[in-house]
């Protein structure tokens, strides 16, 4: 498998889940304003959407789309689903409404020259915050076990800790668990991102 990103971009959740699923994957840098990858490819002929993640499989098909790449990998390791007769369901649920309702909320950051826009965007990311909040158990968003739906929050919190989004007691330390997790420090570094407790996360994407 190949896994197309950016640094610090929604497609760091992919890479973080590649590795707590113990897959095996190259990675390739992608440039999402000249749309050129770190090898010279046109990244817009290989997906013309323009972002990532891109997941080329070892049969050579393509998978797009952030949730469908997560959901791809919790399919291949399970253990990375929530258990129990509703699990998938559970988790294209959550996948979803973090892919339509948190993700897009932050596009003022990075889309607008407006300061009011950014402070009503930071509201409003702080209030769907909220709502992820209302949904951890124990450790996690599905209990005791991490999930690909995990590491997509988690990456989220890394945008709203550099966009200056006040975060909750309770997320703030659902966050700190999930840095700490060998996954995470190693797709950190292979990103050269900081580390997640730092004060300032750098956001690239």
């Amino acid at each position: 498998m190949k896994l197309y990103y950016t640094p610090g971009a929604c497609s760091l959740s992919c890479r973080i889940s590649l590795h707590e699923a113990g897959l095996d994957a190259e990675f390739e840098r992608v440039d999402i304003k000249t749309k050129i990858t770190e090898r010279g490819e046109d990244y817009a002929a290989l997906n013309p959407k323009g972002y990532v993640p891109l997941l080329i499989l070892e049969d050579g098909n393509g998978v797009t789309e952030n949730a469908a790449v997560l959901e791809l990998i919790a399919d291949r390791e399970p253990s990375l689903a929530p258990g129990g007769p509703l699990g998938r369901t559970r988790l294209i649920e959550m996948l979803s409404w973090l892919s339509s309702e948190l993700h897009i909320a932050f596009k003022p950051f990075y889309h607008s020259h407006s300061d009011l826009e950014k402070a009503l965007a930071r509201e409003v990311v702080a209030k769907r915050l909220e709502i992820a909040s209302g949904h951890i158990r124990e450790f996690y968003l599905f209990g005791p076990r991490f999930t690909v739906a995990d590491a997509y929050l988690f990456v989220m919190l890394r945008w709203a800790k550099a966009f200056g989004v006040p975060l909750e007691p309770a997320l703030i330390g659902y966050f700190e668990r999930v840095a700490e997790r060998p996954s995470v420090r190693r797709a950190l570094a292979e990103e050269g991102l900081p580390d997640a407790l730092s004060s300032h996360p750098k956001v690239l994407a």
